[in-house]
C-alpha cells in the first residue's frame, strides 16, 4: 500500500522526499519508502472561459450575451501541463495508492489547485492536509505528525473557489460589457480597475497640482534657529522681519520629553516588498520571485503570508537564527536577543511572519543570485532589528516670543540608538539635530531673515507606495491592528500590477508607475462600481470571513451575481458620445493628405485614411521620434542588413497587389 502526496512544485517535491525517504525518480513522479511524490506545476486545471461554454457566450460579444452567469461552472485541464495532469490522475486511481496528503502551498490558491484536479479526476479517496511554513527538514515532520483531514480546511477552499468565481464574473461580464458599450476591446478587473483607478487618480492630482508659496520668519539665535508659523502674505513677513530684527526674542516655555520608537514588525510579503523596492528598487513581482527561490531553498519561511508576526512555539527557533544571523551577516550581534514584542498567536492565521531558517549557516552566498543575497539581508537584518532594544531621544520643543509673535524650534538628542545601530538605509534613519541647552526665561538678540517656501505637491506611484495604497484601500486613515481589507492579497497584488504593465494600462518610468493614455481613458469611462476601491476592499474583507467561517460563501456569491445583473443592466447599451481609443494628440500632419497623424492601437496612422504608411519603412517600425521628424520636414535614418539607408521627407506612390499605398522615399544603400 502507498501514501500518495502531491506538492505544487517539484522543488517542494524533492524536499518531501529527503524527509519521507523517496528516492526511486519516475516520470512526474518520485517513489520510495511507501509514498509516492508527485506534484502540479502550478495550475493544472482552470476555470473553463465563456468561449468553452457553447452556448452561445462563444459567439460575437454583444449585449444579447450578458449577464453570463455559470448555472454549473465548468473546469478544464490546461494545456500547456496536460501531461502531467494525465501523471496525477493515473496515480490517484492506482489501486494500492490507499491515501491521499494535499501539500499544495499552504494558503487559498494551494488548496485550489489540489481541489480543482482531485475533483476533476473525480475520485473519493481519503485526504489529509500537510501544512508546513517552512521546508525544513525539522518543520515538515513536525508538520507530518500534526496532519488533519482535509474537511478541515473545507472553509479555506470555499474562500479561493469564491475569490475565483468573483473574478470570472467581473471581468468576464465587464470586459464584454464596456468592450460593447464603447466598441473597444477594454479589460476589466476586479481588483485590477480599482488599483488602476488610483494610479490615475494620483497622476491627475500631481499633474494638476498648484504649488503655494508661502514665507516664514526665521530668528537666527547663534547655535539654533527660531521659526515662525506660516504666513502666505509675503509684506506681512517683510514686516515682521523689520519689527523682530534686533529685537529681543524670549524663550517663554522648554518642553522636553523622552521618547520611545519600538523596533519595526517582521515582513510580511507586502512589507517586504515595499522595502526591497524602495531600498533596491525591485518590482513587487521580481521580490516575490526571489523570497520564492529562497524558500524553496530552504533559506527562509512561507512568502506569501499577511502576517508580522510569530506564533509562541516559534520563540527559540528565532532567537536560534538570530544567533546564526549574528555570524553570517556583517551587522552585529545583539547582546541579549528579545523577541517578545513578535509573538503574538492570535495573529498568526495561516502562516506567522517571514523570517530565515537555520539553513542560512550553510548557505551558498557566494553562487546566490544578487538578487536573492539583496532579499534575504533584508529579511535577515529584520529579524535581528526586531529583537534589539527600542531606540530613545529626547524630544527638545523651545517656544519663544519676539514683537507679541510666537516663534519655535524642535529638535531631538539620541539617548539609545537600539535597533537603530543595526538598520539598513531607510528613511528610518533620519537626521538628529539637537539643541544647546536653554532654560525658559533666557533671551537673545534676534538676527531675522525671511525664508520662502512652497507647498509640495503629491508623489507619483512607486511600487512601494502602490502597495501600501493597495493594502490600506487608498484610505487615508488606516488601523493597522484592524482586520485587514485591501485590494487583492500578498499573493496576488504583485501580479495586479504585473498585469496592468503587460496589458498597457500602466508603465514603470523609473521607480515611478504610472498610467498610460489607454489607462486613462479606460478609468475615464468605467462607472464608479467598477472602479470603486472600497467595494472592492469590502468584497475581500469577506472572503476572509468566508475563509475563517464567519460568511456565507454562498451569500457572498449571491452579492457578486446581483451586482453583475445590476452593471449590465445599468450599462447595457452602447454610448456613442465617447470615442475611446481615438484621443491622442497628433504628432503632426500627413504629408499626403494633412490631416492628423495619431497614435493608435496599432501604431501611428493617418486619420484621413489615405493609405499613406507613416509608421513603416520597407517593413522597418519607426519610432515616434523618427516620425515627428519627418513630418517635420528632416530626414532620418535605418539599419538594415548591415547597412544603413537616409530616409527622406518625400512621398511617393507605390502598388502592390492591386493597392495602391504611400510611403517615404529611401536613400537605400
Amino acid at each position: 500500500m502507498s501514501i500518495l502526496i502531491i506538492a505544487e512544485k517539484p522543488s517542494v517535491a524533492r524536499s518531501l522526499c529527503t524527509v519521507i525517504g523517496a528516492k526511486t525518480t519516475k516520470k512526474g513522479y518520485i517513489e520510495g519508502n511507501g509514498y509516492i511524490v508527485s506534484w502540479c506545476v502550478g495550475h493544472l486545471v482552470g476555470l473553463k472561459y465563456p468561449d468553452d461554454y457553447l452556448n452561445g457566450w462563444h459567439e460575437k460579444w454583444s449585449f444579447s450575451q450578458l449577464p453570463m452567469i455559470p448555472k454549473n461552472w465548468l473546469f478544464k485541464v490546461t494545456e500547456s501541463t496536460k501531461e502531467q495532469y494525465e501523471v496525477l490522475k493515473n496515480l490517484v486511481r492506482r489501486d494500492d495508492v490507499t491515501e491521499i496528503i494535499c501539500a499544495t502551498d499552504a494558503d487559498r490558491e494551494g488548496e485550489c489547485i489540489f481541489r480543482y484536479v482531485y475533483n476533476m479526476i473525480g475520485f473519493s479517496k481519503p485526504v489529509k492536509r500537510l501544512w508546513v511554513s517552512s521546508l525544513e527538514e525539522s518543520a515538515i515532520r513536525k508538520a507530518m505528525r500534526n496532519m488533519k483531514p482535509m474537511s478541515d480546511y473545507d472553509n479555506l477552499f470555499l474562500a479561493g473557489f469564491s475569490r475565483a468565481k468573483a473574478d470570472w464574473l467581473v471581468g468576464m461580464n465587464g470586459s464584454r460589457l464596456f468592450s460593447c458599450r464603447y466598441r473597444d476591446r477594454l479589460n476589466i478587473g476586479r481588483v485590477q480597475t480599482p488599483t488602476l483607478a488610483m494610479i490615475v487618480q494620483r497622476d491627475f492630482d500631481v499633474k494638476n497640482f498648484v504649488k503655494q508659496k508661502y514665507f516664514t520668519v526665521d530668528l537666527d539665535c547663534g547655535d539654533f534657529t527660531l521659526i515662525s508659523a506660516r504666513i502666505d502674505d509675503e509684506n506681512i513677513a517683510d514686516n515682521l522681519v523689520n519689527l523682530c530684527n534686533g529685537n529681543t526674542a524670549k524663550i517663554t516655555s522648554v518642553k522636553r520629553e523622552i521618547k520611545t520608537v519600538n523596533p519595526p514588525k517582521l515582513y510580511d510579503s507586502t512589507t517586504l516588498q515595499r522595502d526591497a523596492n524602495k531600498i533596491y528598487g525591485y518590482t513587487a513581482q521580481q521580490t516575490l520571485d526571489c523570497v520564492q527561490s529562497l524558500y524553496e531553498a530552504k533559506n527562509v519561511t512561507y512568502p506569501r503570508t499577511d502576517s508580522q508576526y510569530l506564533s509562541d512555539d516559534m520563540e527559540q527557533t528565532a532567537l536560534d537564527v538570530i544567533s546564526i544571523i549574528g555570524r553570517v551577516f556583517q551587522f552585529g550581534s545583539v547582546a541579549n536577543p528579545d523577541i517578545s514584542r513578535c509573538i503574538n498567536n492570535s495573529k498568526v492565521t495561516g502562516h506567522h511572519a517571514i523570517i530565515p531558517t537555520v539553513n542560512i549557516q550553510t548557505a551558498d552566498f557566494v553562487n546566490m543570485p544578487t538578487s536573492e543575497k539583496n532579499i534575504l539581508t533584508l529579511i535577515a537584518n529584520r529579524l535581528l532589528c526586531v529583537s534589539a532594544s527600542a531606540h530613545k531621544y529626547e524630544s527638545v520643543k523651545i517656544s519663544a516670543d519676539c514683537n507679541s509673535t510666537e516663534f519655535t524650534a524642535n529638535g531631538k538628542t539620541v539617548l539609545e540608538n537600539g535597533w537603530k545601530n543595526y538598520a539598513l538605509k531607510s528613511a528610518e534613519n533620519d537626521e538628529v539635530k539637537p539643541i544647546p541647552t536653554v532654560a525658559e526665561g533666557q533671551t537673545f538678540t534676534a538676527h531675522a531673515g525671511k525664508s520662502e517656501h512652497f507647498t509640495s505637491p503629491p508623489k507619483p506611484f512607486t511600487e512601494d507606495t502602490l502597495l501600501s495604497a493597495m493594502e490600506h484601500a487608498g484610505q487615508e486613515n488606516y488601523d493597522e491592528n484592524s482586520e485587514k481589507k485591501g485590494l487583492g492579497t500578498p499573493a496576488t497584488r504583485a501580479g495586479t500590477i504585473e498585469g496592468l504593465v503587460k496589458k498597457g494600462y500602466a508603465e514603470r518610468k523609473g521607480k515611478q508607475i504610472v498610467a498610460t493614455e489607454k489607462g486613462v481613458n479606460l478609468i475615464a469611462v468605467v462607472p464608479d462600481e467598477v472602479k470603486s476601491a472600497s467595494l472592492t476592499s469590502d468584497w475581500e474583507m469577506k472572503l476572509q470571513q468566508v475563509e475563517h467561517g464567519e460568511y456565507s460563501a454562498d451569500t457572498f456569491m449571491a452579492e457578486i451575481e446581483d451586482f453583475i445583473r445590476t452593471l449590465c443592466s445599468k450599462y447595457g447599451s452602447a454610448d456613442s458620445s465617447v470615442s475611446f481609443g481615438n484621443n491622442s494628440a497628433p504628432i503632426g500632419k500627413c504629408p499626403k493628405c494633412q490631416n492628423d497623424v495619431v497614435k493608435g492601437k496599432y501604431g501611428y496612422y493617418c486619420k484621413g485614411r489615405c493609405g499613406m504608411n507613416v509608421a513603416k519603412v520597407y517593413g522597418i517600425e519607426l519610432s515616434e521620434t523618427q516620425i515627428k521628424g519627418l513630418l517635420s520636414g528632416k530626414s532620418t535614418s535605418y539599419t538594415a542588413n548591415g547597412k544603413k539607408n537616409t530616409v527622406l521627407p518625400e512621398v511617393f506612390e507605390n502598388n502592390y497587389n492591386g493597392r495602391t499605398y504611400y510611403q517615404w522615399k529611401t536613400e537605400r544603400k
